[in-house]
């Protein structure tokens, strides 16, 4: 009764703090132990991994797995809502379908991980680490500023706000001075997304919604633009030397500060 009582009330406190805008670190103490220690070890994790099935995946809801070494478990489909896992090693993990809404991944170790149509609503991951990680089909919401996701995929991802259920703010990917250098965002929804200051060097944009996305200051250097869709996109300052595809680009016209850009 009390663990239901203190995940409630865990979850209230995030939500409460989702409605503004997605900053859930004001007024917590990162340095604590419910946010650096854990409260199982990777056997632990391991037996109850063994134990789900199809029907019924792991819950691992509002654990503290933070700074454990995961690297390579298969957490397919495992609830990991509200779970801490910064600094934790999830290299190689499988993590498809897994549900990790509000989850804690700062500074977490993503290298080649797998997060094939994943839940990453409101999750906090700034400096995270997804270098080669898949997120194909993954519906993100998530803080993502600094992270480092060089080769990884958001292939037919979700990242952009849905206009139709902003009753919290503006809930969208946060990929401010992240480094997204071969990104394959192929046919992905950046629709708002802040990517100001992000690295899109030789990026794979080609049918990705654009519209009303931040990319001030942004490197698209040698970025592939077929048919990526610039409608309402702010490209002050940024950088958009050598596209590919730009004479097919949608909506170029329509994009805001096409003056400031720098070409050359």
């Amino acid at each position: 009764m009390k663990r239901t009582i203190a995940l409630t009330a865990l979850g209230l406190a995030l939500l409460a703090t989702t409605t503004r805008a997605q900053d859930m670190m004001r007024d917590l103490d990162l340095t604590s132990p419910a946010m650096v220690s854990a409260e199982m070890t990777r056997q632990e994790v391991e037996a109850a991994l063994a134990k789900a099935s199809a029907s019924a995946p792991a819950d691992l809801t509002g654990k503290r797995l933070s700074g454990l070494d995961l690297s390579g478990l298969d957490l397919t489909n495992a609830i990991l809502r509200a779970a801490r896992l910064n600094k934790t090693k999830l290299a190689g993990a499988r993590l498809d379908g897994a549900i990790l809404d509000q989850a804690w991944l700062l500074d977490a170790d993503l290298t080649g991980a797998s997060l094939k149509g994943a839940s990453l609503f409101a999750s906090q991951m700034a400096r995270a680490r997804l270098d080669g990680a898949d997120l194909t089909g993954a519906r993100i919401t998530a803080d993502l500023t600094g992270a480092s996701m060089v080769g990884t995929s958001i292939a037919d991802a979700h990242l952009g706000a849905d206009m139709r259920n902003q009753s919290m703010g503006l809930m969208r990917a946060v990929l401010r001075s992240a480094n997204l250098e071969r990104l394959n965002a192929r046919n992905a929804d950046l629709s708002r997304v802040d990517l100001e200051f992000a690295v899109l060097r030789g990026a794979d944009l080609s049918g990705a919604s654009l519209k009303n996305a931040q990319l001030g200051g942004a490197d698209l250097t040698g970025a592939i633009v077929i048919d990526a869709d610039f409608d309402g996109a702010d490209l002050a300052s940024a950088k958009l030397i050598a596209p590919n595809g730009l004479d097919r680009a949608k909506n170029f016209d329509k994009a805001k500060n096409r003056e400031r850009l720098i070409r050359e």
